[in-house]
């Protein structure tokens, strides 16, 4: 299989990829590789928002060229209720970072732009905008918000989590 893609690259005359280039840039998200678990709160319109414990376990793949996270979301019976699988990259080409996530059967992929300690990426689909931010917070922990809009109505917040590393 691993030919079959080299060759299928050769023969479309691509450039080569800047693997040291890729790698590097990589490193910004080092700070992201581990095990976080803390408490999560999905708002979703009136009343109180939906608790939920999330872990999040990111891991780099292929040598540093690709960070695999996965999320899980736990109601408090213990039962799964929100599971995503996401990969980030770099594309040294168009000098920038890619989100690409998978989650209930649906796919997005979309630019992600990385901050000291953090990231900020987002998706318009339809009358729908969103938004997320995460940064390390002065405790050192994975805080992180999600805010959604509809038409032209203002920002609202749909999920914040705040979680810590774990050993």
């Amino acid at each position: 299989f691993a030919f079959l893609v080299g060759f299928a690259a050769i023969c479309h005359g691509q450039q080569q990829p800047n693997i040291a280039a890729q790698r590097e840039a990589m490193k910004k998200l080092e700070f992201l590789a581990g095990k976080w678990s803390g408490e999560a709160s999905v708002f979703r319109g009136p009343g109180d928002p939906m608790r939920l414990h999330q872990t999040e376990e990111v891991q780099f793949k292929m040598d540093g060229l690709v960070l695999l996270v996965e999320g899980t979301g736990r109601n408090s019976d213990g039962q799964t209720v929100f599971r995503a699988l996401a990969t980030i990259s770099y594309d040294e080409q168009a000098a920038t970072y890619r989100f690409r996530a998978y989650s209930d059967g649906r796919y997005l992929d979309t630019e992600m732009n990385v901050l000291p300690s953090g990231f900020v990426w987002g998706y318009t689909a339809g009358p729908v905008k969103v938004s997320n931010k995460m940064r390390l917070n002065e405790k050192g922990e994975w805080a992180e918000t999600t805010e959604t809009s509809f038409g032209g109505s203002p920002p609202r917040k749909s999920v914040e989590m705040t979680l810590q590393r774990q050993p």
